[in-house]
């Protein structure tokens, strides 16, 4: 067991050895950036309403996969006990929707 431990690790070290890059080349070594100056400031300003309606797409994503399994939830509980709980579901969502669309997150242009 020691044997094949060592040897394995003697291979792992010779493959790291032999595997190293030799030749350091300035062209390679840099980044590429699609023909741009790669040697300058990489903090372009970032629009936060992008930032947001990205943010609102992953809620709403989240919450539609929420609302998928409420079919198959329906013949498995009581018709009352369901309808209370999707319709509560449903007026939290539209809440937040209205909430948004009131601050004017939703819409793009200033």
């Amino acid at each position: 067991m020691i044997m094949i431990m060592m040897l394995s690790m003697m291979i792992m070290m010779l493959a790291t050895t032999l595997s190293k890059k030799q030749i350091e080349d300035r062209e390679k070594s840099s980044p590429f950036e699609c023909g741009f100056d790669p040697k300058s400031s990489a903090r372009l300003p970032f629009s936060l309403r992008f930032f947001l309606i990205a943010m609102i797409f992953l809620i709403f994503d989240v919450e539609i996969a929420l609302l998928l399994p409420m079919t198959i939830i329906m013949y498995m509980s009581s018709m009352m006990m369901w309808m209370t709980t999707s319709t509560m579901f449903l007026m939290i969502l539209l809440m937040g929707l209205y909430h948004e669309w009131n601050q004017g997150s939703l819409e793009w242009a200033l």
